[in-house]
Order: C-alpha cells, then sequence, then structure tokens
C-alpha cells in the first residue's frame, strides 16, 4: 500500500489591482492574519523604472518583464520551500499573471477592483510613492480585467479590510501550517 501525502501546500497569493487599490495594505494584512512573509513588489522595480514612472512615463511590456521574472522567482522559491507568501504586484494583463503562475503551481490571485474615483481619491491621500495619480488612468487602460477560468477572487475596494480578509478566509481558508489568528 502506497501513502499518499494529501497535505495541502502552503499558499502563495497575488495581490492585485491598479495604483491606489490597497494592495499594499491587503497584502501586509493578510500576511499578519496568516503569520506569514508580504513583499512589497514595487520594491523590486529598477531604479530607471521607478524614475520612469516618478517622471509620469508608463512602463512597456519590455521594461516590466525582468520585474515580473524577479517576482516570479521569489513565488517560487515560496512554493518550492513550501512557504506561505504574499506579494504584491499590479499583474494587469494575462500574460503577467501567466507568467508568475508559470513559476508557482496553484498561485492564487485577489484582484482588487473599484471605481476611478475611489482609486484617484485614495491615490490622492497617499503620501512617500513615487507613482503619480496621472499613471492611473494609463494603468486602468493597460488592465486586462481577469477571467472566469483565472479563478481569480475580484472584490471591491470600498469594503473595509477585516471584511476583505473575512471573505477571503471563507474562500481559501488558512494555509497549511498556519494557525487561525
Amino acid at each position: 500500500m502506497t501513502l499518499v501525502n494529501r497535505t495541502p501546500a502552503p499558499l502563495q497569493v497575488v495581490v492585485m489591482g491598479v495604483s491606489g487599490c490597497g494592495k499594499t495594505t491587503l497584502g501586509e494584512a493578510l500576511a499578519e492574519r496568516w503569520h506569514c512573509q508580504f513583499i512589497e513588489g514595487d520594491r523590486y522595480h529598477s531604479p530607471e523604472n521607478v524614475a520612469r514612472m516618478a517622471a509620469g512615463i508608463p512602463l512597456t511590456d519590455e521594461l516590466r518583464r525582468g520585474w515580473l521574472l524577479t517576482l516570479a522567482d521569489l513565488l517560487g522559491q515560496a512554493h518550492a520551500e513550501r512557504r506561505t507568501l504574499v506579494l504584491s504586484c499590479s499583474a494587469l494583463k494575462r500574460s503577467y499573471r501567466d507568467m508568475l503562475r508559470g513559476h508557482t503551481p496553484g498561485l492564487r490571485f485577489v484582484h482588487l477592483h473599484g471605481a476611478m474615483a475611489s482609486l484617484e481619491h485614495r491615490m490622492q491621500q497617499r503620501t512617500g510613492h513615487y507613482m503619480p495619480a496621472s499613471l492611473l488612468s494609463s494603468q486602468l487602460q493597460t488592465l486586462e480585467m481577469p477571467t472566469a477560468d483565472e479563478g481569480v477572487v475580484t472584490l471591491d475596494i470600498d469594503q473595509p479590510v477585516m471584511v476583505i480578509l473575512d471573505q477571503l478566509q471563507r474562500h481559501w481558508g488558512h494555509p497549511h501550517g498556519v494557525a487561525s489568528a
């Protein structure tokens, strides 16, 4: 008789959406609830990409490629090490999400989505971020909404973070090896 390990693997989750949707806020809260590492994906942009965005110049697919590969490697490493990980990344296009999935079997996504007015308001309220509100419309034009076959959980940004966390808890449960908070 062969024993099969049916223990679920720890989750690797990407919190995605356009700038100002609350990726970092939700990602930090989810990682705290799950007692795991949170990685702010924006910190892995090259200095050249940060300068471009700070100047109001949108990034191209080619300029995003190295950044996405770095994030894909971080997710893949967490999967290989059987570590739960929450990472924020705009993941605006399906091809970007597919690149991330290619390194991490079972990768989960939560898409934070909201009205332009809510996003603009949030961007105007935050301080210390290089991304100007002027790039929001470019990001919204680039965004390819996740389709049903991607299995992405899409949630409204106008809900309190705790409500969103509870929705994700009901949807995914706790990742393996993490005690309830």
